[in-house]
């Protein structure tokens, strides 16, 4: 029997970098660029003001005051036409150019107009400004970004903000690292779907729909192939799909040692070559990994335990790092915290114990909860946890223990 070290260092084995593809970058978010991204302008593209006001020159004010003559109203997407000279302004709005020969901006509650209202050309202006320094409520040409500056590297992770600037310098497509296809399915004559009233005997498929979201969170895309009964008919249907177009196929259930647990056999039969069955770890231990190649093609494929918190914790620990690789991200690592409580831990495997973590990462005082958990079956207590505590050997851990967690 594998270790969780040993068996997660064979999975990573066979994984390597996923190809790179175009795709437009409002379709991004999640991916992994391929690339890296040159600004084609500075931003901002010339001296703005950042407030709705008036442009000035500091020269004119004394003692934290001006009587200043307007000469323009510059709006945000007009250009301004006429250069300020001592004892002029002009009303500036926010986001617009700065006129030539100004060097502040004084805000609009720190004159005689309302807030909102406009100046009349050629009026005079009372401005009171007692703090008045150049460059305030200013922000410089290319000062954000300069054109041919390098904004985003290959590797990153597009969140929102990067899709942000993708836009801000022109780019509506973006080479990314292609998102792996998923495979789920779930097996067992137990099952039916979500929507159907379990009969006697009979329990709702929630591995499926469980596999699919922690394979959208991990920017993958799912491909569900549903349930599959404990036939090997029905089991050879579904996976020869996966395995024709998937990077991946994930399978719930049916690789324990029960007269109907047929996974194994089953994907034997399709060329399927086996590389480990069973972790030392709980929950988990009945793990199946296998790998299918052939000239076009290589699936990675996981017989994941139908309880469904050892398919969380399976998926967690193994296929989450194998889809961070393919898309050429770090995968998350374990950091230390201390028992908030006494914990005890039955058993002679490594305990992965759903747990809540009080304090962030840069905490040297975090410490972890664990949660009244009652077993495999019980997918509930997951709602309250956000990380994994560790127990690598049995016994009573007392509070104040630093034990590794990962965070979920």
């Amino acid at each position: 029997m594998k270790t969780v070290t040993e068996a997660q260092s064979l999975v990573l084995q066979y994984c390597q970098r996923l190809s790179s593809c175009e795709v437009a970058a409002a379709e991004a978010l999640g991916l992994v660029l391929a690339e890296d991204v040159i600004s084609d302008v500075d931003s901002p593209p010339h001296d703005k003001s950042v407030v709705d006001g008036f442009a000035v020159r500091t020269a004119d004010f004394v003692e934290g005051k001006g009587r200043l003559e307007v000469i323009e109203i510059i709006t945000a997407g007009s250009v301004p036409t006429k250069a300020l000279s001592a004892g002029q302004t002009s009303q500036i709005m926010t986001g617009a150019p700065l006129p030539t020969g100004a060097d502040a901006i004084v805000i609009v509650e720190r004159s005689n107009l309302a807030r909102g209202e406009l100046a009349k050309l050629a009026d005079l202006i009372e401005l009171h400004e007692p703090k008045l320094k150049p460059g305030q409520n200013i922000m410089r040409r290319g000062i954000a970004m300069q054109q041919g500056e390098q904004v985003l590297a290959s590797g990153t992770r597009l969140r929102a903000v990067e899709l942000g600037i993708l836009a801000e310098v022109g780019r509506t497509k973006i080479a990314v690292q292609r998102r792996p296809v998923v495979a789920v399915l779930a097996t067992g004559d137990e099952l039916v779907p979500p929507h159907c009233k379990p009969a006697a005997g009979k329990i709702r498929n929630s591995n499926g729909p469980l596999l699919v979201g922690m394979v959208r969170e991990a920017d993958a895309a799912p491909y569900d192939l549903g349930i599959a009964l404990d036939t090997a008919d029905s089991l050879r249907e579904k996976i020869v799909t996966a395995l024709a177009n998937c990077d991946l196929l994930l399978l719930s259930g049916g690789v324990s040692a029960g007269v109907l647990d047929l996974v194994p056999t089953v994907l034997a039969e399709l060329g399927v070559v086996e590389v480990f069955h069973q972790v030392s770890l709980k929950p988990g231990k009945p793990l199946w990994f296998g790998v299918y190649e052939n000239d076009a093609r290589r699936c990675l494929v996981f017989g994941l335990p139908g309880n469904p918190v050892s398919t969380f914790v399976s998926f967690t620990l193994f296929v989450r790092p194998v889809l961070d690789r393919l898309l050429g991200r770090p995968t998350l690592q374990p950091i230390i915290a201390r028992l908030s409580k006494a914990h005890v831990c039955r058993g002679d495997r490594s305990t992965y114990w759903p747990s809540r973590l009080i304090g962030d990462e840069a905490d040297a005082t975090r410490q972890v909860e664990p949660l009244n958990w009652h077993g495999s079956g019980d997918l509930r207590t997951l709602l309250n946890a956000n990380a994994l505590a560790i127990f690598e050997t049995a016994g009573e851990h007392p509070a104040g223990e630093e034990v590794p967690i990962l965070r979920l």
